[in-house]
């Protein structure tokens, strides 16, 4: 089964994402991951200011970011085109991760991953995570469910 399309995002690797060598830059790869987490988010109905502070914003939970990793598989160019696939994960009532796979249109290049933890504002104890994220993650996992 395709994955939901809020789940599946493409983008094309620009000049400016690359290196001296004309290749994709090391860290870019974890900039998409998270602008690919953030648009998922946004394309299944989760308003930004719901999850990710912003000045002035009295967010009662916070989802930072705990740990991230990245593979390397194949180098990207400038051009190249890419699937960014989301596979969101509930860890327990508190944190959650993200596993990213991209490919090109032949062949997989790289993988990510970030773990995000629930704190609340502004005691930074752990907690639930919010409502939003909870609809987000039930839907990833069930496959069928529409954005709302």
């Amino acid at each position: 089964m395709a994955p939901q399309p809020w789940l599946a995002l493409t983008r094309t690797v620009r000049f400016g994402d690359t290196d001296a060598a004309g290749v994709m830059h090391f860290p870019q790869l974890l900039r998409w991951c998270h602008e690919a987490y953030e648009e998922s988010l946004e394309c299944f109905g989760v308003a930004a200011a719901e999850v990710f502070p912003t000045p002035g914003s009295v967010l009662e939970v916070a989802l930072p970011i705990v740990h991230c990793s990245a593979d390397y598989f194949r180098p990207l160019v400038c051009g190249d085109a890419i699937t960014i696939r989301l596979e969101p994960v509930r860890l327990d009532l508190g944190s959650f991760e993200v596993r990213y796979s991209f490919t090109s249109p032949d062949h997989a290049v790289a993988q990510g991953l970030t773990r995000h933890l629930a704190i609340e504002n502004p005691s930074r104890r752990r907690c639930g995570l919010p409502t939003a994220i909870n609809r987000w993650l039930e839907a990833s996992n069930l496959g069928g469910i529409q954005p709302v």
